[in-house]
């Protein structure tokens, strides 16, 4: 799934691309998504001019000339295709054209999972999506005190936390892990159990971690592809995720006797780690 670097590096494509333009014609071919497509959302997209795209956690948002936002989620495999004009043939999973004023926005997405709606402007901050959304990882509001009041009460691995989008927005598997390598945390530890030093050494590292990755382009593993069709190299850089019984960047253990970056199952998902480094 796109993470928050990823989708950032998509809306600034949009952005140099489409911003200001008018979208000139929307087509659906397909409206079953994660919320199915609402029946009058070309109508309400049509004829309309992009003021702004924003990213609201791992959403993109069109805002419109007509009070109406676009909220655009990738899900596990949703791509964008940036064209200068409709191509002759559609790929299969091509579901949603945007003819536009300034070229041809396509999404495709094989499975499915992701979403397209709108709601007022005005409204977005309280639309159902974003009732429970954290601050962002950029946000001067997100500060170590900040951090400790959401998590001193929580038993839950502090690799959990991370992934709640109610405490910080925009985190997922893969930067969880590799902020917490950045900051010398083990993924295991307890949150009651994090001190005030180790807070502020972990928002750090989680913004020199996505940062980091924005300038790459994001990470492609599987269906992640910029929108020229590019893949982002952020993977390159990965410290530990997907690393297993390889060695840390900064490990001086012997590999022999540690095994190497370790891979253990939290809340279903991966975490890996270097038990050497991280405590």
């Amino acid at each position: 799934m796109p993470e928050l670097p990823e989708v950032e590096t998509i809306k600034e494509a949009l952005k140099k691309t489409i911003k200001g333009a008018v979208i000139q014609s929307v087509t659906v071919r397909k409206r079953q998504f994660r919320e199915i497509i609402p029946a009058d959302f070309e109508r309400r997209i049509e004829n309309t001019t992009i003021c702004q795209i924003y990213r609201k956690a791992k959403y993109i948002i069109i805002e419109l000339n007509n009070g109406l936002s676009l909220i655009w989620h990738l899900g596990m495999s949703g791509r964008v295709k940036i064209c200068d004009a409709l191509p002759d043939v559609l790929d299969k999973h091509d579901h949603i054209i945007f003819q536009t004023s300034k070229g041809v926005i396509i999404y495709n997405d094989a499975r499915r999972f992701g979403l397209m709606a709108y709601c007022e402007s005005d409204n977005l901050n309280t639309h159902h999506l974003f009732g429970r959304t954290g601050i962002e990882p950029f946000d001067d509001l997100l500060t170590p005190q900040y951090f400790l009041k959401q998590i001193k009460h929580k038993k839950i691995p502090i690799k959990t936390a991370l992934l709640d989008q109610s405490i910080i927005n925009g985190i997922g598997n893969i930067y969880a892990s590799e902020s917490l390598y950045e900051a010398e945390i083990s993924p295991l530890r307890p949150c009651c159990d994090i001190s005030d030093d180790e807070a502020d050494r972990l928002i750090a590292a989680i913004r020199k971690t996505l940062n980091k990755a924005i300038a790459a382009g994001g990470s492609t593993l599987r269906d992640y592809r910029q929108p020229d069709g590019s893949m982002g190299y952020f993977q390159n850089q990965h410290c530990v995720y997907n690393k297993t019984g390889q060695r840390c960047p900064d490990c001086t253990c012997d590999i022999q006797k540690s095994g190497g970056i370790k891979r253990i199952i939290q809340c279903g998902r991966s975490t890996f780690y270097c038990e050497q480094r991280q405590k």
